[in-house]
C-alpha cells in the first residue's frame, strides 16, 4: 500500500549554509582595502594562478597588498607607463573555453572516463552534478563546502563543475574556482585542471605542467581546509591534468603529483606578511587609484616594498615597472635570485664593482675575495688576448 501525501514523519529541515560573521576588524580592513583600491574601482578577484605566483615570491609586500586589495595590476601598470603583455591572449582564452566545454559535455562523460583510466578504477555509470549556484562568492563558497560534505556522506560519484573555494591569504579571504573537483565513493576529492596546451606523445611542456601543478596545489590546499571538518573525506595529492591529445581536440589526461608544490605553497603562504600590517605602515591617504596623476601614483606604488626578480616577468603585470626601478637603483636583484644570494651584503652593482676593484669591502670577506680574484683573472685574460 502506498503512503498517502502527507503521511509519515516530516522530512528533516535543510541544513543552513555556514556564514562567515564579519568582525569589526575585518570590516575595517575591507574599508581600508577599498580606500587603497580607489573609491570607484571594482575589486579584482585573486585567482589561483596569481596566488601561486604570490607564493613563489612571498617577500614581495607590494604584490601581496595589491592582490589583497583587489587592485587590477594590468590597469595599474598602464597608468604607470609600464604596460605589460602578461596574460592569456583572447584567442587562447576562447580556445581554452571551447576545449573545456567539450571535455565537460554529456555530464562530464569524457572527464570521468579519463579519471577512471588514470586512477585504475571502473568508469562510473552514474555521476551526480550538483547545482552550486548562490549569491556572491561567499555564498558560492558556502554552498560548495556544504555540497562537498553531502557528496562525501552519500558515497557515490559526484562531479563539481567550477566549485568556489576560499583560502585565507595574509589575513584576507581569496576565492578560488578550479575547473572541476570529483568526489569518489571512498570520499576522496580530486582536483581537475583543464588546459588547452597539447600533450604530445603523453608528455607536455614541462614549464606549463609545472605552472598547472602549482595552481592545482592551491586548490588542494583550499580543499584540505574543508576536508578537515568533513568525516571520511580526504584530498588526493595527485591532480588530473586534462589537455588536447597531440594536435587534435580530443582530450587526454595525466595524473600530476602535487605534493612538492603543496608543501612549498603551504610554507610560502605562511611566510606572507599580513595585509593589515602592510597597509598600516603606509602613509595616510595612500591610494592606488589609476586615475591619479602619474607622479602621485608612482609615489604610492613605491611606498610599498617590492622583491623583484627576473622570474616576475612571467608572473606579474607590474614586472616591467619593478624591473625599471631595480635597474635604476642598480639593485643586484635585477640579475636574478641566484646572483643576489651569492653576493651576500653587496646589494648594488656599484658596490660589487667597487669591491672587485679593491676600492671597498673587507678582503677577509669570502665574497669580496672571490670578486677580486675574478677581476684579476679577467684582467689577466684580457691582457693575454691583447698580446
Amino acid at each position: 500500500m502506498s503512503d498517502s501525501p502527507g503521511s509519515g514523519p516530516p522530512p528533516p529541515p535543510p541544513r543552513p549554509l555556514p556564514r562567515q560573521q564579519a568582525t569589526p576588524q575585518t570590516t575595517a580592513l575591507r574599508q581600508r582595502l577599498a580606500e587603497l583600491r580607489g573609491p570607484s574601482v571594482a575589486p579584482q578577484p585573486l585567482d589561483a594562478r596569481a596566488l601561486a605566483a604570490l607564493a613563489a615570491n612571498p617577500g614581495c609586500e607590494r604584490r601581496a597588498l595589491l592582490d589583497g586589495a583587489g587592485v587590477n595590476k594590468t590597469v595599474l601598470a598602464q597608468a604607470l607607463g609600464s604596460p605589460s603583455d602578461f596574460g592569456q591572449s583572447q584567442f587562447a582564452f576562447m580556445r581554452g573555453n571551447a576545449f573545456e566545454a567539450r571535455v565537460k559535455a554529456d555530464g562530464g562523460a569524457d572527464l570521468m572516463r579519463l579519471l577512471a583510466e588514470c586512477t585504475g578504477t571502473a568508469e562510473p555509470a552514474d555521476v551526480a552534478v550538483p547545482d552550486l549556484a548562490a549569491a556572491g562568492p561567499q555564498g558560492r563558497a558556502a554552498r560548495t563546502a556544504l555540497a562537498l560534505r553531502e557528496a562525501t556522506e552519500a558515497g557515490g560519484w559526484t562531479l563539481f563543475d567550477h566549485p568556489m573555494l576560499v583560502l585565507e591569504v595574509a589575513g584576507s579571504p581569496a576565492y578560488l574556482e578550479p575547473d572541476a573537483v570529483v568526489v569518489d565513493p571512498a570520499g576522496r576529492w580530486t582536483v581537475i585542471e583543464i588546459k588547452s596546451f597539447p600533450m604530445i606523445d603523453a608528455s607536455a611542456d614541462a614549464a606549463k605542467v609545472g605552472a598547472a601543478a602549482r595552481q592545482s596545489a592551491v586548490y588542494v590546499l583550499a580543499l584540505e581546509r574543508i576536508a578537515a571538518h568533513t568525516p571520511g573525506a580526504s584530498v588526493h595529492d595527485r591532480a588530473l591534468l586534462v589537455c588536447p591529445k597531440d594536435f587534435s581536440n580530443l582530450p587526454t589526461a595525466s595524473a600530476v603529483d602535487v605534493r612538492k608544490q603543496l608543501a612549498v605553497t603551504r610554507r610560502q603562504l605562511a611566510r606572507l606578511t599580513r595585509i593589515e600590517d602592510i597597509a598600516a605602515a603606509l602613509p595616510e591617504g595612500t591610494t592606488f587609484d589609476p586615475g591619479l596623476p602619474p607622479a602621485e601614483l608612482t609615489a604610492a606604488v613605491e611606498s610599498v616594498g617590492a622583491a623583484y626578480a627576473p622570474e616576475c616577468l612571467a608572473a606579474c603585470e607590474l614586472a616591467f615597472h619593478c624591473r625599471t626601478r631595480a635597474r635604476g637603483a642598480g639593485a643586484v636583484e635585477a640579475l636574478g635570485r641566484g646572483v643576489r644570494g651569492e653576493l651576500g651584503g653587496l646589494t648594488t652593482v656599484d658596490a660589487v664593482l667597487a669591491a672587485a676593484h679593491g676600492e671597498e669591502g673587507d678582503p677577509s670577506d669570502p665574497t669580496v675575495a672571490a670578486l677580486r680574484r675574478a677581476a684579476a683573472l679577467r684582467a689577466e685574460a684580457l691582457g693575454s688576448a691583447a698580446c
